[in-house]
Parts: C-alpha cells; sequence; structure tokens
C-alpha cells in the first residue's frame, strides 16, 4: 500500500477539523486549514468536497463559518478515508476485499504472491479500520498535552507557551497503538496496582 498526497492530505484536513473542534472552534475557514497545512486553497477544498460528499464534513455560514466534521465524519474508521481518496487498500488489485480486479495470473487460486498480499491487505486494513477519526483525534492530542505543544487553532487567549513538535525519526515504539493503549488505561486508586494490557489481537 503506498498513500497518496491526496488522501495523505485529506487524513490531515480531517484529524485538524478534530482538532478545531476540540479547542472550541466549531468551524474552520478553508483557508485557515490550508495554511495549517501549507497547501494550495484550492486542493484543500477539492479535498473537502469528496468528505462533504461522503457526509463526513459539513460547511457553516457566516462570519465565523468554515468547515467542520459532522458526527458520522467523527465516528468513520481511518480506512473509509483512504478508500475515498486512493481506492483499495490491497498492494495489487486481485488481494482487494472491496474493490478486487482480476489480475494476469493465470491461476489466482494458488498464486504465492496474492496469497502473501491479501495477508498484507488484512494487516493494513486490522489497524485503520480499528480506529476512528474521534479515537485518533484523542490520542493526538493526548500526546501534544503531554508534551507541552500547544494544538493548533487554540483561541487568542491561550497563554500557554507555544512549544511545536520538531522533526525526528520515527521510533517504531512511537505508533499510534501505544498512545492508544494508555488512553485506554484506567486511572487506578491509590495503592492498587495497574494491570499490564496486552496490545490487540491483529486476526480478523
Amino acid at each position: 500500500m503506498h498513500l497518496s498526497k491526496k488522501a495523505e492530505y485529506a487524513l490531515r484536513a480531517a484529524i485538524n477539523l478534530g482538532i478545531a473542534a476540540q479547542m472550541g472552534r466549531s468551524a474552520l475557514p478553508g483557508s485557515e486549514l490550508a495554511e495549517a497545512n501549507r497547501l494550495p486553497l484550492k486542493f484543500v477544498e477539492r479535498i473537502l468536497q469528496e468528505l462533504r460528499d461522503a457526509g463526513w464534513v459539513e460547511t457553516h455560514r457566516g462570519k465565523f463559518g468554515g468547515y467542520a466534521l459532522t458526527p458520522k465524519g467523527s465516528q468513520c474508521k481511518i480506512g473509509d478515508i483512504v478508500r475515498l481518496m486512493d481506492g483499495r487498500l490491497a498492494p495489487i488489485c486481485c488481494a482487494s476485499e472491496f474493490a478486487y480486479q482480476k489480475c494476469s495470473c493465470p491461476d489466482e487460486v494458488h498464486c504465492g504472491l496474492r496469497m502473501l498480499m491479501i495477508d498484507v491487505r488484512n494487516a493494513i486494513a486490522n489497524i485503520l479500520d480499528r480506529y476512528t477519526l474521534a479515537e485518533v483525534v484523542e490520542v493526538t492530542m493526548r500526546k501534544m498535552r503531554s508534551s507541552g505543544v500547544v494544538p493548533p487553532f487554540a483561541t487568542a487567549g491561550d497563554d500557554a507557551p507555544r512549544r511545536r513538535g520538531g522533526r525526528v525519526k520515527a521510533d517504531p515504539a512511537d505508533g499510534f497503538l501505544a498512545g492508544f493503549l494508555q488512553l485506554a488505561k484506567p486511572t487506578p486508586p491509590t495503592g492498587l496496582i495497574t494491570p499490564q494490557l496486552d496490545a490487540p489481537n491483529y486476526c480478523i
């Protein structure tokens, strides 16, 4: 699977709309969203229109109008946004569950490459179809706050220190799952031992 720039920017835009809502912004102008992502406004507006057609984004008119996530959009799965923008998740067409196309292989049923790519597709889907946009926003906000980083779209009256995250090499231990498990952990009463949570089973 290769995530296109269109899908990447759509996910970033949707996550940013979720963060804006968490910061008390009922809607976000397209120009502000484009500036936050350093993208051309027309490109962002085309992406937002596709998200709107899917029922995940709505527009608000007026002085403080703009774009906002719908309740349906907040609960959509990340995989659904990727499929909307890029089509199938599978690396090759014959391994796709929802966008299958016959390939040139003379015997798909016994094709070792296809069997391997089906497993790749399943692994990708088990991540992207597991989490909602709202969960990604919540984990993102939690990490920003724990690092002392002011989330984007904060109000003018927010006098917290304006720290921004830097560019660092991706650490395999710094993925979304680690933050999600931290979010899922209940706060135990003082003196009690916190049980260890196991990672989710990635089988379908």
